[in-house]
């Protein structure tokens, strides 16, 4: 043991003798914790982010109490802290809005209790980076539990994928081609247990960065909710928690350019979410550590992509992956393109996955074989987006990643969802839909508009595909030649805002292009007739979120909550 009971951060609150400890104690007592179940023994903060509209979490209640066990087992006392679910789907205008109050809501739950260490319950998309961010500022030993993947989706005895069939399936109803019954039917098969969505959407891609990262047990990142392994990892997972207490290992002894890369280069491998990009750079840069979109963009080019995962494979999900050998046999296959030295909670990342298998090299691809030989995600800069914008080329149609069209423009959700079915809009499949005020300011909030829907007229035509940009996000379960977070975001006067109908706008993914085809003086013309909108709301978080946060391609992260000085400990009164 590095540390000794005195050292524990709970003992200034129940280890010495003044009255305000006495306090303390007796409250624990009123609790029903006796004196020997709590002297000297670290308390272990699990945050839990289940609630009834929290889908994703629903067999959360129950890990909580598997992860107490383990706690107990090691000799800690775990202290079960509710914290805000951020249910994807439900929570309306964006999940992204909150993920930085759950950070602080994190952040502040640890610092004001009597806590040693903390176990975080994640895992719907904006979960998991909202309880890092958190953990990272607050810097006690750290450990998290993924919730894991639903199980598949069936109909008709087709394989069903969150989201990805959901876009697929819907188009195909809006061009007529299955019945309103059909897609009933689609939507009763589609999820069918608890976990999150089992595609290699934005939850699977942070829970694989997490294990990346080296702040899960091994192989915690690709087990099925409801698999019995799970409950045996979150057990685990609380037994080691206390380990690492004792031992001092905070999570800034886990985090270092290194694991950051780690995590960038499983992200990449596995064709993950484009949503990763700012969660990642908003963990690191609350570690103080560098990560930019050209570290993501230089680290794509050199990994392949070996994971074939819908969206961008056509048939296997995260069960499949499960048991084609998980996140363990994924990672070795990684291993040349990964840093082995660096720590994570049970020894160096070489330790975690050595002895590793692959059961199915149709799932998990060797190195020789991948699906494509670079990353999943490209990073795009030029005259439409100075500071950046992303697009997930793995899943995109290959014919359109040089393309230029004339634009077709929207100013925001509601003007898309009046005008996109209009007979009469001038729209052809070589057009390039442009939405925006989807940006982190503008929408406020980032939400998941960038998979903009086909209009219905081309539907019919057969088209399923056309290159759309925006300053939007879009689910990790999306697919399409999308050009995502666009920066600055027209909210902020961007070139996005100076957009107008039948401008031509050139794609260049392999040169890593995206313009503007519109001549400067025309443009400053443009820009010295534009007017900002009045922010959507002055008052409460909303408020505090438009005036504070920062753009797609550092983080967005609120600009007091990144990288400083940390906040003093409470004093003991």
């Amino acid at each position: 043991m590095t540390k000794k009971p005195e050292d524990l951060r709970s003992h200034r609150w129940f280890g010495v003798e003044t009255m305000r400890s006495a306090n303390h104690r007796s409250r624990l007592l009123q609790l029903g914790y006796d004196y020997p179940e709590f002297r000297g023994k670290p308390l272990i903060g699990i945050i839990n982010t289940w609630s009834d509209l929290m889908h994703c979490h629903g067999h959360f209640r129950e890990r909580a109490q598997d992860v107490k066990r383990g706690v107990w087992q090691a000799g800690g006392v775990p202290i079960e802290l509710p914290a805000m679910a951020l249910p994807e789907v439900f929570q309306k205008p964006s999940t992204m809005l909150y993920r930085n109050f759950l950070s602080m809501e994190t952040e502040e739950l640890a610092r004001s209790l009597p806590i040693d260490g903390l176990v975080l319950m994640g895992g719907c998309d904006k979960t998991g980076p909202g309880l890092l961010m958190g953990a990272v500022s607050m810097g006690l030993p750290t450990i998290y539990i993924p919730a894991g993947p639903m199980l598949r989706g069936n109909w008709r005895g087709k394989k069903l994928g969150s989201g990805s069939d959901v876009w697929k399936y819907y188009a195909e109803l809006r061009a007529g081609n299955i019945s309103q019954q059909d897609w009933n039917d689609m939507e009763a098969g589609l999820s069918r247990s608890a976990g999150t969505c089992m595609t290699a959407g934005t939850a699977s891609t942070m829970a694989l960065a997490a294990e990346a990262m080296g702040l899960t047990l091994p192989g915690a990142a690709s087990i099925p909710a409801v698999d019995s392994a799970h409950p045996r990892m979150a057990s685990g997972a609380g037994s080691r928690i206390v380990g690492m207490v004792w031992e001092d290992l905070t999570i800034a002894k886990l985090l270092d350019q290194r694991s950051l890369d780690n995590a960038v280069a499983a992200t990449m491998a596995f064709g993950g979410s484009t949503n990763a990009i700012p969660h990642l750079i908003a963990i690191a840069r609350r570690a103080g550590i560098e990560m930019d979109l050209e570290r993501f963009d230089r680290i794509s080019a050199r990994v392949p992509l070996i994971a074939n995962l819908r969206p961008n494979g056509d048939t296997h999900l995260m069960e499949d992956f499960f048991y084609a050998g998980g996140s363990r046999a994924f990672l070795a296959t990684l291993a040349p393109h990964l840093a082995l030295d660096a720590v994570t909670v049970n020894g160096t990342m070489g330790e975690q996955i050595q002895g590793a298998e692959i059961f199915d090299t149709d799932v998990i691809r060797p190195l020789d074989n991948p699906l494509q030989p670079e990353g999943g995600v490209a990073v795009l800069r030029g005259s439409l987006a100075p500071e950046g914008a992303v697009i997930k080329h793995s899943a995109a149609s290959p014919e359109k990643l040089v393309h230029t069209g004339p634009a077709v423009v929207f100013e925001d959700y509601d003007d898309m969802d009046a005008r996109l079915d209009d007979p009469d809009l001038d729209v052809t499949a070589d057009s390039v839909l442009v939405l925006r005020g989807g940006g982190p300011i503008g929408a406020p909030g980032f939400p998941e508009w960038g998979m903009l829907p086909i209009p219905k007229k081309l539907l019919k035509e057969g088209v399923r595909d056309m290159v759309r940009v925006s300053d939007a996000r879009m689910s990790g379960t999306s697919y399409g030649t999308c050009v995502l977070h666009v920066a600055p975001e027209a909210a902020l006067g961007g070139p996005l805002a100076l957009v107008r109908d039948g401008d031509l706008i050139s794609l260049d993914v392999p040169n890593r292009r995206i313009d503007l085809l519109v001549d400067e003086a025309e443009l400053a013309t443009r820009r010295a007739a534009w007017q900002p909108r009045k922010p959507i709301q002055e008052r409460g978080w909303t408020g505090l979120y438009q005036r504070t946060v920062r753009q797609a391609d550092t983080g967005c992260d609120l600009d007091f909550l990144e990288h400083g000085a940390p906040t003093p400990e409470p004093e003991i009164h």
